[in-house]
């Protein structure tokens, strides 16, 4: 049997929080691989307010794309693009209730940190709030990352361990540095012997991100 061109199209989306046509504001989680939509949904009473409505939607298969972030170009197709196609549209429905995109952040940890925060750098705009969680840009090594427009001043909080087995401390610092050269507002906080995690202060940061885009 073929794989599917457009593996994660028809994906479910869990929620939580306010209803979307009420909320001042929307967190889109994004999950890691071999994880899941409740998983990731399940840190939105950390980082959220009752105002606020959060969408989580699920990788086919539990797995946004098959191989390494950073594997080589086209690796990772059709998958990936069926990805960031996806987030494409979640923000599109999020905005057609109402919620334009500076008042929508996205969260990912993990394989999802890495599809959000290159979801934004591809389609730059001011958004909310940017977090990549132990994550960092798509691309294999020596990639010259050049991308289009510009994020207006977008909160980023990138964190990470400075030993995480997944994410090179190289490729997080440099990602942290492209964000930046495109107008976000960059929070990098890198975690010396830190495991393949999130921590508190990480969901502090990132609530305070949530808080500040809704207005509270």
């Amino acid at each position: 049997m073929s794989e599917p061109t457009d593996p994660h199209s028809g994906a479910q989306i869990l929620s939580a929080g306010a209803p979307l046509e009420k909320a001042k504001a929307a967190v889109i989680l994004v999950h890691g691989r071999g994880a899941s939509a409740q998983d990731i949904l399940s840190l939105a009473p950390h980082i959220g307010t009752p105002d606020v409505a959060f969408l989580a939607p699920q990788a086919h298969g539990s797995t946004w794309y098959p191989y390494s972030f950073m594997a080589a170009a086209g690796a990772n197709e059709p998958w990936l693009s069926s990805a960031l196609g996806l987030l494409g549209w979640l923000v599109a429905d999020v905005g057609s209730a109402g919620v334009p995109p500076e008042r929508i952040a996205l969260v990912g940890f993990s394989q999802g940190g890495c599809l959000a925060l290159t979801f934004a750098a591809r389609t730059a705009q001011r958004y909310g709030a940017l977090a990549g969680l132990s994550a960092g840009l798509i691309g294999p090594p020596g990639t010259a990352f050049a991308f289009n427009g510009s994020l207006a001043s977008t909160p980023v909080f990138m964190g990470c361990s400075d030993i995480d087995p997944h994410i090179p401390l190289e490729r997080v610092e440099e990602s942290a540095g492209v964000l930046a050269g495109m107008g976000g507002t960059v929070d990098k906080r890198i975690y010396p012997g830190m495991g393949h995690m999130v921590n508190e202060e990480e969901l502090t940061a990132v609530a305070a991100l949530v808080a500040g885009m809704a207005g509270n």
